[in-house]
């Protein structure tokens, strides 16, 4: 009779336990994300050019193969692909703590009971049994122990705690190749950056040469228009600074263009070379661009996957942190051969086995748990807060390109008609200058000014090709 009431007791104090626990069960009430714009500023149509597969949105087939031996050969990339292989780790880990765990043991000890003890009083009067044969006898006064077997221990997830911290594992695993997807489009782009950098420095190379023939030409008919009193060395001097300005101007790109190609070089994994390219900017921008729909960027862009995934672990974890409260029913066991003497340790009489289960709560104890769990709830409103920036961030990225690349394309009109003017203004100045209606000084600004808005005009050029890699990768394009 006392020990059903006492089990009843134990029953009452496990379901008080429960009951208090049921509000636990609950699912984490989750915060509200960031609501974004149905449509972009500039809209044109429905598809946008992040779903055009990179190798044919470039159409510069030397670059192409520059992407791909990045895709290759980038450490940055290779290294990504190694923090995915820690994530999936991880499930298998959180896998594993939803299945029992079983080992293999084999021990031996001894042990030596006080004479006046129970256990001591105990072994000594029991080897004068008449019901016990020889190898039943108790070693006396130092009793070994041997065993040899399995052993096992089981959680058994009730509550949904390791299902919760497995969930979050595998988002994680999830998140980890997001990033993977966000390094390849970073790496997309900043290989067509720097290949239409070139591109443009080799332009400007060529008008500073195509330059210097000219300033050379001028420099010779001054000298030559001293000789014959029309000029004097005033102005062969400054035609000559002109020229040599002009000369330091080619050096200077010279230099630019090894950094890039160094940098280049550095991205697909290779020691410096030089690097195989066309001979111009001769790619035309194209006329119209759609960015799509911001519903697509938002499923496309892998930063923003990436942010929601790791919210989405950060609240697994953080229900897992509150289900750490419950009680939890764990499971032990254990099958092998025990004995107190070596020679009898494989007998069949030596077999034992054990199986206990039982309910453990946190009563008392409970600070390590709260604190676990409050690191959880900040976490989780952290990755809400990094989920969110990514999205404005994808926003800001898109809306600049679009913008910069309508602005360009008017400059760079406009700066092709300056230079059109300018262009004329140097062949006007120098038939005036040899008939005696201009003087060198006039020369020398048309010429200057001419050089300074071809190499403007080369620049815009350059950056409307920067702004069209911009918003493919703004936009999620250049990963799959």
């Amino acid at each position: 009779m006392k020990n059903n009431k006492k089990l009843s007791y134990a029953l009452l104090a496990t379901l008080l336990v429960s009951v208090t626990g049921c509000k636990l069960t609950q699912p984490v009430e989750q915060h509200t994300r960031i609501k974004s714009p149905e449509m972009f500023a500039r809209q044109s149509d429905s598809t946008g050019i992040a779903a055009i597969q990179w190798k044919t949105f470039f159409a510069d087939q030397h670059l192409v193969a520059l992407i791909d031996t990045a895709l290759q050969n980038n450490l940055d990339l290779k290294m990504a692909v190694q923090r995915i292989e820690m994530a999936r780790a991880g499930i298998l880990a959180a896998r594993g703590a939803m299945l029992p765990v079983v080992g293999a043991d084999v021990s031996g000890g001894g042990r030596k009971f006080g004479d006046y003890t129970m256990d001591g009083v105990g072994n000594y009067d029991t080897n004068f049994s008449e019901n016990i044969d020889e190898d039943r006898r108790l070693p006396a006064p130092f009793m070994p122990d041997y065993f040899v077997g399995l052993r096992s221990s089981w959680e058994i997830d009730i509550w949904g705690k390791l299902k919760n911290q497995k969930k979050a594992a595998y988002n994680r695993l999830l998140a980890s190749e997001k990033g993977r997807q966000a390094i390849v489009t970073g790496l997309i782009a900043e290989i067509a950056r720097s290949y239409y950098e070139l591109l443009a420095l080799d332009t400007e190379l060529d008008i500073i040469r195509k330059n210097i023939a000219l300033q050379e030409s001028a420099v010779e008919t001054i000298k030559i228009q001293k000789e014959a009193g029309r000029a004097n060395e005033l102005g062969v001097r400054q035609l000559t600074a002109q020229l040599l300005n002009t000369r330091s101007l080619e050096y200077e790109v010279q230099q630019k263009i090894i950094e890039i190609e160094n940098n280049v070089n550095l991205l697909t994994g290779r020691f410096p070379r030089a690097i195989t390219r066309s001979s111009t900017l001769a790619e035309s921008v194209p006329a119209t661009v759609s960015a799509g729909v911001p519903a697509q960027m938002l499923r496309r862009r892998p930063d923003i996957q990436q942010a929601q995934l790791e919210l989405q672990a950060n609240y697994n974890e953080q229900q897992a942190a509150q289900l750490a409260f419950l009680p939890s029913l764990n499971i032990t066991a254990f099958l092998g051969f025990n004995a107190f003497k070596s020679n009898l340790l494989f007998s069949s009489g030596s077999i034992a086995y054990s199986a206990l289960g039982g309910l453990t709560a946190p009563l008392f104890n409970r600070k390590a748990l709260k604190a676990g769990q409050k690191r959880a709830e900040a976490a989780s409103l952290e990755a809400l807060y990094a989920y969110n920036k990514s999205v404005l961030n994808g926003f800001r990225e898109v809306s600049t390109s679009l913008k910069k690349l309508e602005n360009t394309k008017q400059i760079g009109e406009l700066k092709r008609q300056e230079v059109d003017v300018l262009q004329q203004a140097v062949v006007t100045s120098k038939d005036l200058f040899l008939t005696g209606y201009a003087s060198y000084l006039e020369v020398i600004t048309a010429q200057r000014s001419v050089l300074q808005e071809e190499l403007n005009l080369t620049n815009v050029r350059k950056e409307q090709f920067l702004a069209l890699v911009e918003l493919y990768r703004a936009l999620g394009g250049g990963w799959e």
